[in-house]
């Protein structure tokens, strides 16, 4: 697998020109993103998104989307944009710690979110993440701050 950024006036961004999303979902199978049906829909230069179903996989016992899966959203989607960045450096990116606040139940549909990078640093890097339900309301926010890190 590989992955592509690019730096301008000393920010890095993703290439996203470069990606091939069929290939990043592929790089998912056989983990957390495969079982809950994640995917990733879009890749621009200081974004990625990835989308998940919301039915009973998911759901918690009162039929409502479960937390705990909104949160694996959330990580997921900022892991992949905090790598896509890191491995222009030889790096890669590992959790720290996620914030995640809950806004809005959801039933059914998808679920939608949105890293975009916060702050870009050579040991850490943070992500806001916003969830949207299908009308494009706001569901949850978080933030993922990630280690950046020598590949072993």
């Amino acid at each position: 697998m590989v992955f592509f950024a690019v730096t301008f006036n000393d920010i890095t961004l993703i290439d996203h020109k470069a990606i091939n999303i069929s290939q990043l979902n592929e790089f998912g199978k056989n983990t957390l993103a495969e079982h809950l049906h994640m995917e990733v829909t879009e890749v621009t230069e200081n974004s990625v998104t990835m989308r998940m179903p919301v039915t009973s996989i998911v759901h918690q016992p009162m039929g409502l989307l479960h937390g705990g899966a909104v949160a694996a959203l959330a990580e997921n989607v900022a892991s992949l944009a905090g790598n896509l960045v890191a491995h222009a450096s030889g790096k890669v990116c590992v959790g720290l710690s996620l914030n995640t606040n809950h806004l809005k139940g959801v039933r059914d549909g998808y679920v939608v979110s949105t890293a975009v990078a916060v702050h870009l640093g050579r040991s850490t890097q943070v992500w806001e993440v916003q969830t949207k339900d299908n009308e494009g309301v706001l569901i949850n926010v978080s933030r993922m701050t990630l280690a950046v890190i020598d590949k072993k």
